[in-house]
């Protein structure tokens, strides 16, 4: 029995087109400001030594300001890198959507080969975009194809691969009793 999902319409766009990357340069540059204050504190409290005191009190105020700098620029510095990694992910979406809407129907291992991705990252690609409500089509991960389908084909209530007719199965999710075909709906 074949594996098979029917999705709905796309309605908006993936990306904003905002650079996401501008975190991780002020993370680095406030790590990097943070660091040379701390050096610089501990090298110039190390260079006068005219009290134990004062050299104790240079050292802390360089910690009292690099601290909080070095702290906010790695918390910065991480955010910036976890966003890239979620703007590659994005773009792979838009992409994959791209593909699919441009050809109407397209071969799953082609597109991971474009994409550079899995199939099971192509397979949580695609479940993204269902879960955002940004594809309408029907996918059939045993023959491997992703079909860009009109919504108005279906609000029949026909499964689109065996003509069935389909019968709601929960929340948003009517299958076919037949083959197992799943459609996505939000009413």
């Amino acid at each position: 029995m074949a594996v098979v999902e029917v999705v709905r319409p796309v309605v908006a766009v993936v990306v904003s087109g905002k650079n996401m990357n501008q975190s991780k340069t002020v993370g680095l540059i406030l790590t990097i400001i943070g660091a040379v204050i701390l050096v610089l504190a501990v090298v110039w409290a190390l260079a006068n030594r005219v009290s134990g005191g004062a050299t104790v009190l240079v050292a802390i105020f360089g910690f009292v300001i690099a601290a909080p700098l070095l702290g906010f620029g790695i918390y910065t510095l991480l955010k910036g890198r976890a966003e890239a990694g979620e703007e590659i992910g994005i773009k792979k979406q838009q992409k994959l959507l791209s593909m699919v809407m441009t050809q109407g129907q397209i071969n799953l291992a082609n597109a991971a080969i474009e994409l550079n991705s899995t199939m099971d990252e192509l397979r949580q690609l695609t479940r993204d975009l269902v879960g955002k409500q940004l594809f309408s089509g029907y996918v059939d991960w045993d023959a491997g194809k992703l079909y860009s389908i009109d919504a108005a084909k279906l609000k029949d209530k026909k499964c689109p691969k065996c003509g069935g007719e389909l019968e709601l199965a929960g929340k948003g999710l009517i299958k076919c009793p037949y083959c197992g075909s799943e459609v996505f709906t939000t009413s």
